[in-house]
């Protein structure tokens, strides 16, 4: 569903295949003092290497379809081999017949503990857990692969979010936070086990519409995407309904609560009056923004 976004880039590149990520990995070690920190040059090496160089899916991403994506790890804590960190990630797809890259996928993940020995080889097994270093960086690259197929088709992105869920049921057995419900209500844990429960299915059905049917279609109609939009963003916010502190509903405004204001203050114009009173009821902590929305 990616290739109609670059048929004309296609015509002129040609059919050259590569990996499904165009990841930038970030090492920032600013609160580690008094230590060698080429370490941490090292390690951010190893990192792009890893992830853009890993075939994640056994499918044939062209060039120009690789997912553009970030993961932004700050390290807090260090001593010998063990790391504590935070790792930000996040990841952007292209809307057909712009150059605007809207974001999809926007997370704070602050329980990031992992050895790694300078230059030891970072290698993806499915079946086992080797490294709790390898198995976030794989983790994220199925949930940004899986969340980014799901915007291009209604539930594309299962067989990567079960490939994530490989990960999370092997890495269970280890000591390192994230991985397990009794730990927190919004850990990788809840992430992964709520994007895939029925219960939270509109806020991928949501991701399909948004993007598919509302900013893919801004071109040629712009109200009637953003009709689309509009529904969309309803739609997540009707999980408020089922769980009024959802975590998805968390995530999708981190990534997108700056895209909506845009939207929704440029023209065509709509009233989008209880649109705002419904997002001022659902992400409260967001009213600063929603009160800049002019309609």
């Amino acid at each position: 569903m990616r290739n109609y976004l670059i048929y004309l880039v296609l015509i002129v590149n040609g059919s050259v295949y590569a990996q499904e990520l165009n990841c930038t990995v970030k090492v920032n070690a600013d609160q580690i003092a008094g230590t060698n920190k080429q370490v941490f040059k090292t390690l951010e090496k190893a990192l792009n290497d890893f992830v853009n160089k890993t075939e994640w899916t056994g499918q044939e991403y062209k060039a120009n379809e690789r997912i553009n994506c970030s993961m932004n790890i700050n390290v807090s804590e260090f001593d010998t081999n063990n790391f504590k960190a935070s790792i930000q990630v996040e990841s952007s797809r292209p809307i057909y017949n712009s150059t605007y890259s809207s974001p999809v996928f926007n997370f704070n993940d602050k329980e990031f503990s992992f050895d790694y020995i300078e230059f030891q080889n970072l290698i993806f097994n499915p079946t086992s857990f080797d490294s709790n270093l390898v198995s976030v960086i794989s983790f994220y690259s199925f949930i940004i692969i899986g969340l980014d197929a799901d915007t291009f088709a209604l539930n594309g992105g299962s067989n990567y979010l079960e490939n994530a869920r490989e990960i999370l049921t092997t890495a269970q057995g280890s000591n390192y936070k994230g991985w397990n419900q009794g730990e927190s209500n919004q850990n990788r844990y809840f992430l992964l086990t709520d994007l895939l429960s029925q219960t939270f299915s509109p806020y991928r059905e949501a991701l399909f519409q948004y993007h598919f049917d509302g900013l893919d279609t801004m071109h040629q109609d712009p109200k009637g995407a953003k009709v689309k939009i509009e529904e969309a963003v309803k739609n997540v916010t009707d999980l408020y309904k089922v769980r009024p502190n959802a975590f998805l509903m968390r995530v999708f405004f981190d990534a997108k609560v700056d895209e909506i204001v845009s939207l929704f203050s440029g023209g065509p114009k709509m009233n989008v009056a209880e649109l705002i009173s419904t997002l001022n009821q659902v992400s409260p902590i967001n009213a600063s923004k929603w009160a800049t929305i002019k309609y």
